[in-house]
């Protein structure tokens, strides 16, 4: 019996169907970033040639840099060229550090990576841990205190809360290090294998190097956890208060269920919301957390997008574009696979 396209597609395994659509987004969506990006980072002021060159340099020697850099041409033919080098892996060199774009968002992208999925992981854990305690305790301290922080929470401005961070725990008490870098100066950072260093220092079992690259995580991860743990708490407290008054943990409980098991069920149902705000959360930070980097000094992507910006350098800015993009789309491509795991209703 002759089996068509569409029955042997249901025929395979959800998580591969899930999967495979999923990444088949990915490659028009990358394009079409890829596209806008180009179109809109060319119409950005400022002339890249005259701001390397300077401002005495001749017309020819501005015309023969355009030639250089490719500006000479239309924008169509400046986008196939681009498009191909992006295709071969070459996203083109910066003039003013010298070296391919690849190589320096290689250099900045661990710093960033590993500040905000550490960020998240708190952001997530504390945001959901207040939510499901202020509904078990519906109407307690707690829970009037858990409603004002959500509300309060978004409108923190988060340079202000890292400088009021310092000013408490490092200048007053002492209890944080110096908001300076990912590790101490006088230290040497340990080899780098994953381009963590909290991670690296332990596979070199170099622990004095692991308690400073710790250390040095607290002030920052503290910082965008107290302004983006708000919108999780918020949103969880809807999604599992509704969960928590479903007839199902009623039953549970007239069952003699234990409390901590009908919570954890509860949570379960609670997944998919849960999925979705942690990967909206951790797609933001990726260009967000650029005032806590500057604040903290730490020599991530954001800072190197907004000297991309400073500079008019094209090439690095488109980079960045197209590596935070790609990153947050498979970050969200990852978090729809998820929630379409957990919620068993939603058929791919």
């Amino acid at each position: 019996m002759r089996v068509s396209p569409r029955q042997f597609w249901r025929r395979q395994p959800r998580l591969l169907r899930i999967i495979v659509t999923r990444i088949a987004l990915i490659v028009p969506q990358m394009f079409g970033v890829t596209l806008i990006a180009f179109l809109l980072i060319r119409l950005l002021p400022g002339d890249p040639a005259r701001l390397i060159l300077g401002n005495f340099a001749t017309d020819e020697s501005i015309a023969l840099y355009h030639q250089k850099l490719g500006l000479d041409k239309d924008v169509w033919t400046q986008f196939a060229i681009y498009l191909g080098n992006v295709l071969h892996g070459d996203l083109g060199t910066s003039p003013f550090t010298s070296k391919p774009i690849l190589d320096d968002l290689a250099d900045r992208a661990p710093a960033t990576l590993e500040l905000i999925l550490f960020a998240v992981i708190c952001t997530v854990g504390i945001g959901v841990t207040i939510a499901v305690t202020s509904v078990v305790k519906k109407g307690s301290a707690f829970d009037w205190g858990a409603r004002a922080y959500g509300f309060a929470a978004g409108a923190l401005p988060d340079f202000w809360v890292a400088l009021l961070l310092v000013f408490f725990l490092y200048y007053m008490l002492g209890w944080a290090p110096a908001p300076f870098g990912r590790v101490d100066m006088m230290l040497t950072p340990p080899p780098t294998v994953t381009g963590f260093l909290t991670i690296d220092s332990l596979l070199a079992g170099d622990f004095e190097a692991f308690r400073s690259s710790a250390g040095r995580l607290i002030l920052p991860i503290l910082t965008i956890t107290i302004v983006n743990a708000g919108a999780v708490t918020k949103m969880t407290q809807t999604v599992f208060a509704e969960i928590w008054a479903a007839p199902f943990v009623e039953q549970m409980r007239a069952c003699g269920v234990p409390e901590r098991q009908i919570i954890r069920a509860a949570l379960r149902n609670s997944l998919p919301p849960i999925i979705s705000v942690s990967s909206f959360i951790l797609g933001f930070l990726l260009g967000a957390a650029v005032l806590v980097e500057t604040i903290f000094s730490w020599g991530g992507l954001g800072q190197y997008a907004v000297q991309a910006v400073i500079n008019s350098d094209y090439a690095a800015l488109q980079g960045f574009v197209l590596v935070a993009s790609a990153f947050i789309l498979v970050v969200y491509s990852i978090a729809d696979i998820l929630y379409e795991v957990v919620d068993p209703r939603i058929r791919t």
